[in-house]
């Protein structure tokens, strides 16, 4: 798609200036006052910063301990604190905040690697190096990323630093050849693409960030064009792993690093040769891709997650606006501009926010974004029900609830062996939940991965057969799906059998979900295979070695109230468990096991939940179990 549009332009290549640098005081003394304020008060912590020193034992410290986090919370400081120092200076105009800007551009081109310690390898899933070479660079995300930042600092203000010594610019040109254009033209990582290795969010990402650095540094035209037609073959690379209804197989939080990756990536393009691939917005993959945040959004701060995904995924803002604007979807544009609207000073400002560019263009979008939202206060936002069948993801909703089911396979990018579960949200709050993913640590991307909690189908709305998880790989999946969506209802149907390994002695796991708009959603579970007792594998500590013990994790306390005392009802019989204070889930079918309560402690899964969440355990009684949840409290 994009290859062949490169092949066909045949102008010169533009300047790449999309936004006004800092000398151009009418264009900044223009943007909303707000933004100025806030901008200007966030740059005034950083005056007389002191960025932080990354020595080799830092470096050292992933591969010896397998912590990651100590130093990343170092590296994104100083890229945090340039980029406000920088948008501080671009609104005041006055040098103010140079010397700590030109503090922080030395102390990022002197750190003796931009990629982080556990990307330094050369091949895809190699153990990482403990020390990096600096003779031979690895392009990994962040890398990418510090490239981009000192390219858009060197562009906004490039007069301002020659003025002090041309030494500056020069520097971050220096670094960025050595680091960024010389490896990305000569060396191929497995991000790049070749039509055989598989793709994910690092494609697009890495690729939009080496265009940033390049074509805000470089004005040598040849080498421009030798990156940009290397790069739109990762662009079309990253695009054949999704399926034409755009689904982001890495849920929401990876949408903002894949799907808004690729819009900046064909802005830059557009920017640069006048519009040319302007007409790649009206391809209907490319309109999916954009619109899939809007439609995974359950309500505030919520969105459906799956595999590593997080809950609470972000804010949307200018990149979500933009790229509704160019697809033309008005409801993705009043999305954004009201998330922007009501999000206060960090939609405003994006202070965590490691990439320049993208605080920059939050500026420059601020006034338009507060504009759209204050004249369509009135509008009603469409959150459509969608299927998904490239991902096997149904998403369907109604007054009250809003339902999820995952089909597909157990090989997602991010994966979590979750094939078959299901989230329910109500009247916008998290009723049955996908807990997501801690911290990453060195065993998150392991061999080890799946002896993590939050990986296993355990510890998702699935069930344990004869004591045997689900498996991860591709050939672990859902089969013999079907979905329909309709006005009245929404439903899936599928055989969860083949997501689990054959010492499960499961025949047949059928689930049915379905959402009857204003009643309820019902699961419906059916199961076929070993007898009660015959189960081989550890039990997870079920308390029972019966064929099929179900789990639903909750954030809300289950009570499963005084008739459910000893093994629960008769088979036929109801029980009833009440979620904190979000209403009953009806059960029939399923005696009670238990509850275990899981505090959370890790500071990524606080972010979601506060507290702890907790895992139902249910004896499936006969071969079929209903779950039921009525549509109001």
């Amino acid at each position: 798609m994009f290859c062949e549009r490169m092949k066909e332009y045949q102008g010169g290549l533009q300047p790449f200036a999309p936004y006004a640098a800092a000398e151009e005081r009418k264009a900044w003394e223009a943007l909303p006052a707000g933004w100025r304020e806030e901008t200007l008060r966030l740059g005034e912590r950083f005056l007389r910063y002191s960025y932080p020193y990354l020595s080799a034992t830092d470096f050292m410290d992933f591969s010896r301990t397998g912590n990651r986090v100590r130093f990343e919370e170092a590296y994104f400081a100083k890229r945090r604190a340039l980029s406000a120092l920088v948008l501080a200076e671009c609104v005041e105009g006055k040098g103010r905040f140079m010397d700590d800007v030109i503090n922080g551009i030395f102390s990022i081109c002197e750190e003796s690697a931009w990629q982080l310690p556990p990307h330094n390898t050369y091949v895809r899933d190699a153990v990482q190096l403990p020390l990096p070479d600096e003779t031979k660079p690895v392009l990994d995300l962040f890398a990418c990323e510090t490239g981009a930042v000192l390219g858009c600092v060197s562009y906004l203000l490039k007069r301002q630093l020659e003025e002090v010594s041309p030494v500056i610019t020069k520097r971050i040109q220096n670094e960025i050849k050595h680091r960024i254009t010389t490896p990305y033209r000569n060396t191929h990582f497995w991000w790049m693409g070749n039509g055989k290795e598989p793709m994910n969010n690092w494609t697009i990402w890495c690729t939009q960030n080496v265009l940033l650095s390049v074509l805000f540094t470089d004005e040598d035209e040849a080498q421009r064009r030798a990156v940009l037609e290397k790069a739109v073959k990762s662009v079309d690379y990253f695009l054949d792993e999704y399926g034409e209804d755009g689904c982001c197989d890495e849920g929401a939080q990876y949408y903002r690093h894949a799907g808004l990756s690729l819009f900046q990536t064909m802005e830059i393009l557009n920017a640069v040769t006048g519009g040319f691939f302007s007409e790649q917005y009206r391809e209907e993959k490319i309109k999916n891709i954009a619109a899939y945040i809007l439609n995974v959004h359950v309500d505030g701060k919520y969105y459906i997650n799956f595999a590593d995904c997080s809950p609470v995924a972000g804010s949307a803002g200018a990149r979500e606006f933009l790229f509704g604007e160019r697809t033309k979807n008005p409801d993705l544009m009043l999305f954004a501009a009201r998330d922007f609207a009501e999000g206060g000073t960090d939609t405003l400002l994006l202070p965590e926010e490691n990439n320049l560019y993208y605080r920059l263009q939050n500026g420059f979008t601020a006034g338009r974004m507060l504009c759209y939202a204050q004249e369509r206060t009135s509008c009603a936002l469409h959150h459509p029900d969608v299927w998904y069948p490239s991902t096997g993801l149904l998403v369907a909703r109604d007054e009250h609830l809003c339902m999820a089911v995952k089909a597909g396979d157990n090989a997602d990018s991010h994966n979590h062996n979750d094939a078959g579960s299901f989230t329910v949200y109500r009247d916008g709050r998290p009723l049955l939940i996908d807990v997501g993913v801690g911290s990453y640590t060195k065993q998150t991307f392991s061999p080890q991965r799946y002896e993590i909690w939050t990986m296993q189908s355990a510890y998702h709305n699935l069930p344990l057969i004869n004591g045997v998880m689900q498996k991860d790989g591709k050939e672990y999946r859902t089969t013999d799906v079907s979905c329909q969506v309709g006005k009245e209802c929404c439903r899936i149907d599928m055989d969860l059998a083949g997501a689990y390994p054959a010492e499960a002695g499961v025949t047949s796991y059928r689930r049915t979900v379905t959402l009857i708009k204003g009643q309820g959603i019902q699961i419906h579970d059916r199961y076929t295979g070993k007898a009660p007792g015959q189960g081989s594998g550890p039990d997870c500590g079920s308390g029972t070695n019966g064929p099929v013990v179900l789990s639903l994790m909750t954030y809300g306390k289950p009570d499963p109230g005084s008739e459910s005392a000893g093994a629960g009802p008769d088979p036929g019989s109801e029980l009833c468990v009440r979620i904190g204070d979000l209403g009953t889930i009806e059960l029939r079918g399923a005696s009670w096991l238990g509850a275990e309560e899981i505090p959370i402690a890790d500071p990524r899964l606080a972010a979601a939940w506060k507290g702890s969440v907790w895992r139902i355990r249910l004896l499936m009684t006969g071969e079929e179990t209903w779950i039921l949840l009525g549509g109001e409290k």
